[in-house]
């Protein structure tokens, strides 16, 4: 991937915008095109102890020696960059990690017009996510089945034959969903969980914009996006007994949080805000 976008041939342009996660950042400019960068993380397999498979022990040797190589094209790259921009506060100290670099936070565009929250909630937890190890859907799955909670998770990936594996019969893995039927299983949910330690988080500015309250995983773009006591609870370990735990505490006070206050934190990261503040960063020469 470095080498592809390297070729790249963007002679003719004299502003380049990229969006990148891992290598769109890479790409050269010519005659001093201004090149700015929107981030959404810098490679989380580079940077962080996080595995392929979820895990954070350490890597192999063979992994480390390549992960070595990536981070010094990586630092490189990232000094030709005129600007960076980030997806949440956690993104970033990232940056500033990997590239000793400021990244001025822009929150990303959630399309909070799709959702109307129901009054008549169900019984069901719900997570909405791609089943990927790093999510870790598994601490949930593990968790619910332990309280014999109903829990819904909607998403597709290699991690599927897992959770069925381990799924008891109040688990719903219901793969993908098309739109319509998340908006509506998202409308009448008891709440929202989430394990991951996300870079920003859509699916929890979703579930807001729903009525749904979030239960989350205390890292990452969850910081930014739930107020802990009004929109959400935390949970400080991704394990399932921090989980049910956090589960426990939102049973006992699920009554407390008003959709009003849902709502209205949902409403600071849309679209219009989001078009606004991007395109004084585009514009920006500083």
């Amino acid at each position: 991937m470095t080498s592809a976008i390297a070729r790249f041939d963007l002679r003719d342009y004299d502003r380049i915008v990229c969006f990148s996660y891992a290598v769109a950042h890479g790409v050269h400019g010519y005659n001093g095109a201004r090149h700015i960068s929107y981030t959404y993380t810098p490679m989380r397999y580079a940077w962080t102890d996080l595995n392929i498979n979820g895990t954070h022990t350490r890597k192999n040797p063979l992994i480390d020696q390549f992960m070595q190589a990536f981070r010094k094209w990586d630092k490189k790259a990232a000094a030709r960059v005129h600007q960076f921009a980030s997806i949440s506060q956690e993104v970033s100290k990232r940056i500033q990690r990997a590239y000793q670099r400021e990244a001025p936070v822009i929150y990303p565009p959630v399309e909070l017009e799709r959702f109307r929250p129901d009054l008549q909630r169900g019984d069901y937890y719900i997570t909405i996510s791609r089943l990927v190890a790093h999510k870790r859907i598994d601490l949930l799955v593990q968790a619910c089945s332990k309280l014999n909670l109903p829990l819904i998770v909607i998403g597709d990936g290699p991690e599927l034959p897992n959770l069925r594996r381990i799924a008891t019969a109040n688990i719903h893995l219901l793969g993908y969903q098309p739109d319509d039927k998340v908006v509506h299983l998202l409308s009448r949910a008891r709440g929202f969980i989430c394990a991951a330690e996300e870079d920003f988080g859509i699916a929890i500015v979703e579930a807001q914009a729903a009525g749904c309250p979030v239960i989350a995983y205390r890292q990452g773009g969850a910081l930014d996006t739930v107020i802990e006591g009004v929109t959400g609870l935390f949970f400080e370990e991704q394990s399932p007994d921090s989980v049910i735990d956090a589960v426990q505490r939102f049973e006992r006070k699920a009554s407390d949080f008003r959709i009003e206050d849902l709502l209205h934190n949902a409403q600071r990261f849309s679209k219009a805000r989001f078009l606004q503040e991007f395109q004084k960063f585009v514009e920006n020469r500083a």
